[in-house]
């Protein structure tokens, strides 16, 4: 069972930065992927960035350029950064991990850009 717990959502004006954490309950090498999803009411959850066990990065291109995914392996804890955040951003982000053959998410933290 792994558990993902996200923090660091919240309201920020367009232009601005956040950056989200989300806690993993097992080592992070024990996951083939972790990343960041987000959703909009009404609107199929979209893929914002992820991370593979051996580091390698790929990005929604909406996001390209202005978001990074990184980790912190002895904290177990994989980060978003999001700069220059525009009102198309605000979405409910959730942390993700795929370990074997199964899927787990986290509970989403809602991040609010306003115009």
């Amino acid at each position: 069972q792994v558990q993902l717990v996200e923090s660091g959502g919240g309201l920020v004006q367009a232009g601005g930065s956040l950056r989200l954490s989300c806690a993993v309950s097992v080592s992070i090498f024990s996951t083939n992927v972790m990343g960041w999803y987000r959703q909009v009411p009404g609107n199929r959850r979209e893929l914002v960035a992820v991370i593979t066990r051996v580091g390698s990065t790929n990005y929604a291109d909406s996001v390209k350029g202005r978001f990074i995914i990184s980790r912190d392996n002895a904290k177990r804890t994989v980060y978003l950064q999001m700069n220059s955040l525009k009102p198309e951003d605000t979405a409910v982000y959730s942390c993700y991990a795929s370990r074997g053959s199964v899927n787990y998410w986290g509970q989403g933290t809602q991040v609010t850009v306003s115009s």
